[in-house]
């Protein structure tokens, strides 16, 4: 005697069909993303010279400090463009590892997957202490997968 509803075969073929649907959406979501303005390698391109705020002919402070703070936002959007395109390519990989079963993960993809991991935890760490009112201590962290249970 099965412990089984007749029909938890069919529900977990339709799981599987839907993690399998979701993951080509986030393949072509992935894919257009890096192919659109906001992609990492578009906002890192879209970079504005320090002489073009004011030349460089004579010393003016209000220009290095529009440009400082250009420079800032630039470098910030860029990280954050890179955080989310990464992001969306760990999401694939953990709808294939869900589908596959995360032990049958070829070791390629496990191992992107944790750098992906570790990459936003560092990245993310920091302005977390900012808001705090903490210092900024970026440094490697090892392996932080115990602090998420992993």
């Amino acid at each position: 005697m099965s412990s089984a509803p007749p029909s938890a075969g069919a529900d977990l073929k339709r799981g599987l069909e839907a993690l399998k649907k979701f993951r080509r959406r986030i393949d072509t979501l992935l894919a257009e993303f890096e192919g659109s303005d906001g992609g990492t390698s578009k906002v890192r391109d879209q970079k504005i010279a320090r002489a073009s705020f004011s030349g460089e002919a004579a010393p003016f402070p209000e220009a290095d400090g529009l440009y400082s703070q250009y420079d800032q936002v630039h470098e910030r959007l860029t990280s954050l463009s890179k955080m989310l395109g990464d992001q969306i390519e760990a999401m694939g990989i953990a709808v294939h590892g869900a589908d596959v079963g995360f032990d049958n993960l070829e070791d390629e993809l496990r191992q992107r997957f944790w750098a992906i991991q570790t990459s936003i935890h560092r990245d993310q760490e920091p302005v977390g202490r900012q808001r705090l009112g903490e210092p900024d201590r970026r440094g490697g962290h090892g392996s932080d997968k115990s602090e998420y249970g992993w």
